[in-house]
């Protein structure tokens, strides 16, 4: 594994003094918006997990090396390479790396990594999920399986509202994923904090959210958790408003017949198209506050 696996050595400081460590996907970066915005909101996103008292490890693919704690100019390299850059999710690993690409990380790849290398909780803006229609194009997102076999913890705004949230939460339940609210027991449903969905668990403290997940691994319970802690009042976008975004970014990508792998980041741009950017800024402001959320759940956890 060491010859594919290199770790900054902050990260590995970090790890071999029991100190707290939030992973952070690459993926966000290459393809979640466009240069120079896309570095400068990553780099803001590492700034304040340092300043919220953990080491930030942004993870992604260097030259076919699995990278934990990638260096600004890394950054600025998948940065500036953007849509160029291949997205890697786990089926996609083995290539990336044997071809010694570059490559960015999705949420079911970044867990890999940091589960690889000892980091157990990762903060992101959304999971994916089982797609609308899935029972047809079976699209169901990798994310969720990775969940089901990984033993990291993924702070995000729920699921992105795309996606069918009903299917996905079955989907996590028969993974044995506990999905856990954060002050909420209404899964948020990444740009609004409303879904119509319920939780099982609404849980008040980060000290209650490391003590659940000591406990689940302690137990010999393998899987990831999520913690779905819902985007800021003053950020949230109108539900109403965002819904008949998406039904009519769904309405064209059925019309053109856009599938698989290209369906989320269409939508998304549509969405951000029809809402007037509004949607990137929500985007920026939930990753900003699940961060805030991630640091708190890490530094109580390396105290357990």
């Amino acid at each position: 594994m060491k010859q594919y696996l290199e770790i900054n050595p902050i990260v590995k400081e970090a790890l071999e003094n029991n100190k707290p460590v939030v992973a952070l996907e690459s993926t966000i970066i290459s393809h979640g918006m466009p240069y120079p915005k896309n570095v400068e909101v990553a780099l803001e996103v590492e700034r304040l997990a340092r300043e919220n008292g953990v080491v930030p490890a942004t993870i992604g693919i260097i030259n076919g090396k699995l990278k934990v704690g990638l260096t600004e100019d890394e950054i600025n390299l998948l940065g500036r390479e953007g849509l160029k850059v291949p997205k890697v999710s786990r089926r996609d690993l083995a290539y990336v790396v044997s071809n010694k690409l570059n490559g960015a990380t999705t949420v079911a790849t970044t867990m890999l990594i940091s589960a690889l290398a000892g980091v157990k909780i990762f903060a992101t803006g959304g999971i994916g999920g089982v797609h609308r229609n899935a029972e047809v194009t079976m699209d169901i997102s990798a994310d969720l399986e990775e969940l089901g076999q990984t033993n990291v913890a993924v702070i995000c705004a729920g699921a992105k509202s795309i996606l069918d949230l009903k299917l996905t939460l079955e989907y996590l339940e028969t993974k044995g994923v506990p999905v856990l609210g954060y002050k909420t027991k209404e899964l948020p449903a990444f740009y609004t904090r409303k879904s119509g969905f319920n939780l099982d668990y609404k849980i008040e403290t980060p000290n209650e959210f490391a003590n659940i997940l000591k406990t689940k691994w302690d137990l010999g319970l393998n899987g990831g958790v999520v913690i779905a802690n819902p985007i800021p009042e003053e950020f949230a976008m109108d539900y109403d408003v965002i819904t008949n975004a998406i039904n009519e970014a769904i309405v064209e990508a059925e019309e053109k017949g856009i599938k698989g792998k290209d369906t989320t980041p269409f939508l998304l741009d549509k969405v951000k198209t029809i809402t007037a950017g509004k949607s990137l800024e929500a985007n920026i402001q939930l990753v900003f506050n699940n961060v805030k959320l991630a640091a708190e759940i890490a530094k109580e956890l390396v105290r357990l």
